[in-house]
Formats: C-alpha cells, sequence, structure tokens
C-alpha cells in the first residue's frame, strides 16, 4: 500500500526558509525559463531582472513570470544595482567572465552558477579561490541533491536505515537534448551528464579514492565526440563500491519505435536495500522504495509524493543561498564541495585516456 513520504519520517523537499533576497537572471533557454524560473516562482523568490545573448528571448520568458526588467546585455544585468544573487544559466566557456565581473561588484552577495562551473578543472580552483578573497558566496547547481529521491534516501543512510552501505548503482537510458553550445567542445557525457550521478554519488557516500572510466561515442550524436555513453566504477573511502552509467543512445529514435527510457538507482547496505527512480525521462515524480531490517522488519515499502526533480528541485539549490546570505552559514553547495566533483569529473577523462583506475590524490586541490 501506497503511504505519503512523512508517514515513513521522510522530508523529500526542502522547507523554505529564506526568500528576501533579490535575483537577478542570465539565460533564457529552456533550463532557466522552464525550471529555474518556475521553480522560484512557486517558492516566492523575487526575481528583479533578467539579460541573455538574446534581448528578445529574454523579454519573451521576463514578461511570461512578470519579471521587471530586462537588460541588454548580461554584463548590464551583472551591473544593475538591484541585483543580490546573479543566477546564471549560460554556456560553460562564457561562465567564468561573468561569475569574475560578478565578483567585483558590491552589490552582488553570491552567484549561483551552472554546471560544469568550468571548462578544466584548473579554472574552477581558480573561480573558488577568487570568489573566497572577494568575500562573495560562489554556488554550483549540482540540482540532482535536491531530486526528492536522492534526499529521500540521504535521509535513510543517515540514521541507519540501511545499516553499512557496500554497494550503490545509478544507471541511466535516455536520451537528452544536448544544448547545442556542446558542438564546439571535445566533452561531452561525463562532463555533461554522468556529474549530476557521480556528485549524487559523493552527497551520499562521501569522497570516492578512485575511479575507473570506460566510453564509446553515441551512434546517434552527430557531433564530433569520445564520451557518448560511458561506465565508471567508484571505490570510496568507507568501502562503498559504486557504478554510474550514462546511456545516451537508450534505444533508436524513429517513429513508432516504443523507447524505454529511465533512471534508476540501488542502494544495498548491511541491514536494507533502497531502489528508486529518477522521474526526468518520463515526466513522473521520482520513487524510492525500501527495505530495511531495522525500520520495516524486511519488508518493502514505497513513500510517495506529488513534487518532480524538474523544476521543484531548483527551489533548493536556489533557497539554500537565499538561506546562506540570512543566515551568515555556508550555502549547502558550496564551490569548494564542486571542485571536488569537478576533480572526479577530471579524473574520468584521465581514466577514458590513459585506460586505467585514476586515483583522485592524482589532483592537487
Amino acid at each position: 500500500m501506497e503511504q505519503t513520504a512523512e508517514a515513513f519520517d521522510l522530508e523529500p523537499d526542502v522547507r523554505v526558509r529564506s526568500r528576501s533576497h533579490p535575483i537577478g537572471a542570465i539565460g533564457a533557454g529552456a533550463i532557466m525559463a522552464e525550471q529555474h524560473l518556475e521553480a522560484y516562482r512557486l517558492a516566492g523568490f523575487p526575481v528583479v531582472a533578467i539579460a541573455s545573448r538574446t534581448r528578445a528571448n529574454a523579454a519573451a520568458v521576463a514578461e511570461r513570470y512578470g519579471i521587471e526588467t530586462v537588460h541588454e546585455s548580461p554584463r548590464d544585468l551583472i551591473l544593475d544595482p538591484r541585483v543580490e544573487i546573479l543566477d546564471i544559466a549560460f554556456p560553460p566557456d562564457q561562465q567564468p567572465e561573468l561569475i569574475r565581473l560578478a565578483l567585483a561588484q558590491p552589490h552582488i552577495s553570491a552567484v549561483l552558477a551552472q554546471k560544469p562551473l568550468a571548462l578544466s578543472l584548473d579554472e574552477a580552483i581558480a573561480l573558488r579561490d577568487e570568489a573566497a578573497a572577494a568575500g562573495k558566496i560562489l554556488s554550483v547547481n549540482q540540482n540532482m541533491r535536491y531530486d526528492q529521491s536522492i534526499r529521500s534516501v540521504k535521509q535513510l543512510l543517515e540514521r541507519g536505515a540501511l545499516g553499512e552501505p557496500v554497494f550503490a548503482a545509478i544507471d541511466m537510458h535516455a536520451v537528452p537534448h544536448w544544448q547545442t553550445f556542446l558542438t564546439e567542445y571535445d566533452r561531452l557525457t561525463l562532463a555533461n551528464m554522468s556529474v549530476h550521478h557521480l556528485d549524487a554519488l559523493r552527497y551520499l557516500f562521501g569522497e570516492p579514492t578512485e575511479i575507473y572510466t570506460a566510453g564509446r561515442p553515441d551512434p546517434r550524436t552527430e557531433f564530433a565526440h569520445t564520451d557518448g555513453i560511458v561506465a565508471s566504477t567508484l571505490k570510496f573511502e568507507n568501502g562503498v563500491l559504486a557504478v554510474s552509467r550514462e546511456d545516451v543512445w537508450g534505444g533508436p529514435r524513429q517513429e513508432g519505435y516504443d523507447s524505454d527510457f529511465f533512471i534508476s538507482w540501488r542502494i544495498e547496505g548491511t541491514a536494507g536495500v533502497a531502489r528508486g527512480t529518477i522521474g526526468w525521462p518520463n515526466g513522473a515524480p521520482s520513487t524510492i522504495s525500501y527495505a530495511s531490517a531495522h525500520e520495516t522488519n524486511g519488508e518493502w515499502v514505497s513513500p510517495t509524493w506529488d513534487t518532480h526533480w524538474f523544476p521543484h528541485a531548483f527551489i533548493g539549490v536556489m533557497e539554500q543561498v537565499q538561506h546562506a546570505l540570512d543566515s551568515g552559514q555556508p550555502p549547502a553547495l558550496t564551490v569548494a564541495d564542486n571542485v571536488r566533483t569537478m576533480a572526479l569529473v577530471e579524473a574520468g577523462y584521465r581514466s577514458l585516456d590513459e585506460h586505467r583506475a585514476v586515483r583522485l590524490d592524482e589532483f592537487a586541490l
């Protein structure tokens, strides 16, 4: 029988503690227009201005969400003294320049950046250090940490419902809509899709000690790339063995073909097992089922909720920045933590290039 998450003492969505700091949005593509701004509308976060590469696109999104000001350029928005939090949804080769301009503005207290933060680990480290020197919050939008099933299993792990974690797997078979700017880069799935799963595994289990990544091109993707379909095996400091697979082929794309797209995960522990799905490929809520020797007498239960990864997780991502400004405490998603996810991605690429397991202590962070 289905029961609500609350009945199992789970909190799949964040409580909004802070919502008073004005936001300036850079970008008018699908991720900003469909996810960020819809989440902020639902949460009551104040968005005072928007800008994009094309003013007409920004104006259309502004009209949709009742945003007062449309700036001619991202630079003009960053210089707007009303903007306290800068929210960026822009290509990663152009993002560092915008972040650096924002860090220099006295009226901007925090920046929420997209992942990947930059195109190289060295650039990410530099941005981390520059934000610290400026005394500004730089947070990175690792929104899968706010997926309802990932938040719920994190809570189960923290209270020992599954015992000591032993094994974990994330398995994706779904075709993303790659952004057009990715055709200009030499990195694809690891940097832009696996990054969700690798960061989620770090969130759940701490720091990995090594990663082995194998990959091949995706026969559907027409632009040049090497890491289309990817499989990574990770070992963690606490002994967990994890596997992350990203199959962005997902089956033929043709009329009449019944695609079987999904993202699933499974975690096994000494006192229980949890499994779930991520609802993004099919537009449904994510799910979780678990059986615990401590909490359910070994019976499987399936807590439920009505919210979705997209867009509701983006409430949590911006809320943690808002609350950091109100509380004076670091955000939940710090740039220093994200640099470690960037290092894991970089280690995956080194593993692909050198056909070996790569230790994370090979990187000076």
